[in-house]
């Protein structure tokens, strides 16, 4: 993993690295000078550029080019955070014309993402729904990427989406939709469409294969009394932590992020995680 990972990063031309974590923001930090083979640290965190302040612009050439690029962030950020690789994939060659785009060029906002309350990151104005509108700005596309996973995850609007099998492309694709993503009617069927015509749901299988598969967010009821669901869930209340979670459910820390696709021990209150994955008795 640390090469293939190595081999991305150099073909994006940055050779420093830092770990991001989910709720990092996207400020100007000191250089520090790596290699630039990436690695995992003890948090599961995988490394992402440094981001040296410095704007980078960011060439794409072909549909083609932008899959090769950015398939392998595609796939760790669905080990992350749960969300299709085929759909941030489609979702990136929609949104920024494969890169190409205007607001892709002047901003590497790969996802249309504005600006939003509470966005203290760097931005820049560009016409969409109407003149002017004020999108987030990144120096580097990858941290476009991440900022599309976190920007998910965290809005309740989108939570259903997270029951989903995380396989099932299309339902992801009218989720977004009836979520509010886009305003455009046929958003589900240009996201299908294009993964489809480039068969971006091979990373998603190739993700599921190395044990990433979905884990249902509700908890299932026993038709006997006798027999005990098959997963269980806890609501994150104030004062908890990852640690003493799983000490409360009797379950290893390791087991808790593989099951709620989690990186590092970041949760928050009102957070479901799946802490039991029994079969029934």
């Amino acid at each position: 993993m640390a090469i293939l990972l190595g081999s991305f990063l150099i073909g994006c031309k940055v050779r420093q690295s830092v770990s991001l974590a989910k709720h990092d923001k996207y400020t100007p930090k000191p250089v520090v000078k790596k290699s630039s083979s990436a690695t995992y640290d003890d948090d599961g965190l995988y490394t992402l550029p440094e981001d040296t302040g410095e704007f980078i612009n960011f060439e794409v050439s072909s549909i083609d080019e932008y899959i090769d690029t950015f398939s392998e962030i595609a796939q760790m950020e669905m080990k992350a955070y749960g969300i299709p690789a085929s759909i941030t994939l489609a979702q990136g060659l929609l949104e920024s014309g494969f890169g190409k785009g205007e607001l892709a060029r002047k901003t590497n906002n790969h996802f249309g993402i504005k600006c939003h309350t509470g966005w203290e990151g760097d931005f820049d104005y560009h016409d969409d729904d109407e003149k002017g509108e004020c999108f987030r700005k990144y120096n580097h596309p990858m941290y476009s990427f991440r900022d599309h996973s976190i920007f998910l995850t965290n809005r309740g609007r989108y939570a259903f989406l997270f029951d989903l099998h995380n396989d099932d492309y299309k339902g992801w694709a009218k989720g977004l939709r009836k979520a509010g993503y886009a305003t455009d009617k046929r958003y589900p069927q240009k996201l299908i469409a294009l993964i489809e015509r480039h068969e971006l749901y091979r990373f998603d299988n190739k993700i599921k294969k190395q044990g990433y598969g979905q884990v249902a967010a509700t908890t299932e009821i026993a038709e006997n009394t006798n027999r005990t669901p098959q997963n269980q869930t806890h609501v994150v209340k104030y004062g908890d932590t990852l640690y003493s979670i799983s000490r409360a459910y009797s379950v290893s820390l390791d087991d808790l992020k593989r099951w709620n696709y989690l990186y590092d021990s970041d949760i928050s209150v009102g957070q479901k995680l799946v802490v039991k994955t029994k079969k029934f008795n």
